[in-house]
């Protein structure tokens, strides 16, 4: 939440977007380009009072990724989530070091073992010359 900040919403996300924590840089690279069952997911993302660290509209889920500092407002967070599921969001939310993307293809019911629509070449070894 913004809290006193007189920002607009989408000028502090922007401003998010550019202070990506390490736990964020790493989902975001497997959320990002629908890399995630072709889903697309958005970053920072304006929602009410609120900013979603990460957010799919199409399927109106929220992830959100808690630090250290969330420890001490676990009732603000609370709250938060709450308001997001009355705006019609599902919430997830983990611990920056428990970022884990099965997860989130639970929450999208993508987990059924089917093979990803934009596998890597040659079955995960990478490009050629790398």
């Amino acid at each position: 939440m913004r809290g006193a900040v007189c920002e607009t919403p989408r000028d502090y996300a922007r401003g998010l977007r550019r202070r990506q924590t390490d736990a964020e840089r790493r989902l975001w690279f497997r959320l990002r380009d629908r890399r995630l069952f072709g889903v697309k997911f958005s970053r920072q993302v304006p929602i009410g009072p609120y900013v979603a660290d990460f957010c799919c509209r199409e399927q109106r889920l929220v992830v959100e990724l808690d630090g250290g500092q969330h420890a001490l407002s676990a009732a603000d967070d609370a709250s938060r989530s709450e308001d997001l599921a009355r705006l019609g969001y599902r919430v997830l939310r983990f611990w920056n070091h428990d970022v884990l993307g099965k997860a989130i293809a639970r929450a999208l019911g993508r987990l059924d073992n089917r093979p990803s629509p934009r596998p890597s070449p040659r079955g995960g070894e990478g490009e050629e010359g790398r």
